[in-house]
């Protein structure tokens, strides 16, 4: 691991699933997909595949300016060892007023860590472009101004989880009409997306084509899928300006 350059600032990537082979092959891994999607020059980002059980040791936590939870294949309910060993460092991440982004099954574990309650979609699987509602009045204005953000946006969705309760003292902060919770915030310094920000339109099509070939979704639903992304574009500019203005305050 390379020497810290003097005032540069560290964030890390808690990644909950392996990469594809298509995500390896065009963009080098999830790593980076997130790292261009979210990060600036200057700054340092450093991967934990938590999904191999590979954590920061908590000693180092202090020298982190925010940590971002991804995506996984895994449920957030389950019961994995390494599900709730993250479960535990998130809490203690919370305790410390550090700041978390949870994207999709990040957003459900945390909600999970914090005592909600997350499990099945009751509506079953979400997959595409969905448009989502922000409730203003509940957005933690301190990272976010307001009147810059339009009150629905797009954004790419994949999840046949959900949240089904915050917990006490979070606040919903989106919605859309197939899913309650699409975003939550706990305090200032914890903030979970159901969708997912840093996806691109081809990275949603293969994974489409993957849950084809698994028999995880129907050859019907998923084509109507595909029909549908033609058609439709995620504000993939908008979610980089909220997600960077939460994990940077700016």
């Amino acid at each position: 691991m390379r020497m810290q350059m003097e005032g540069e600032k560290r964030y890390a990537l808690l990644l909950a699933a392996t990469d594809s082979d298509y995500v390896k092959k065009l963009y080098g891994g999830y790593f980076n997909v997130f790292v261009d999607a979210l990060g600036d020059e200057g700054e340092r980002w450093d991967l934990f595949r938590v999904v191999e059980g590979h954590f920061p040791e908590m000693d180092e936590l202090e020298n982190y300016e925010a940590f971002v939870v991804s995506g996984s294949p895994y449920d957030a309910y389950g019961d994995e060892h390494w599900i709730l060993k993250l479960c535990l460092l998130l809490q203690t991440l919370s305790a410390m007023q550090k700041k978390v982004l949870g994207i999709c099954f990040g957003h459900q574990v945390l909600c999970r860590a914090l005592g909600g309650k997350v499990g099945k979609a009751y509506t079953g699987w979400d997959i595409g472009v969905r448009k989502i509602r922000i409730l203003n009045e509940f957005l933690p204005c301190n990272f976010l101004e307001l009147d810059e953000i339009p009150p629905t946006l797009s954004i790419i969705e994949c999840h046949q989880d959900e949240v089904w309760d915050v917990p006490v003292g979070a606040e919903v902060i989106a919605y859309s009409d197939k899913t309650r919770v699409e975003m939550f915030a706990f305090g200032n310094h914890i903030l979970g997306i159901q969708g997912h920000p840093e996806y691109t339109k081809d990275i949603l099509n293969n994974l489409i084509d993957r849950l084809l070939s698994n028999d995880c979704i129907e050859k019907g639903f998923g084509e109507d899928v595909k029909t549908q992304l033609l058609m439709a574009d995620p504000d993939t500019k908008y979610w980089e300006k909220i997600c960077q203005s939460f994990l940077k305050g700016r």
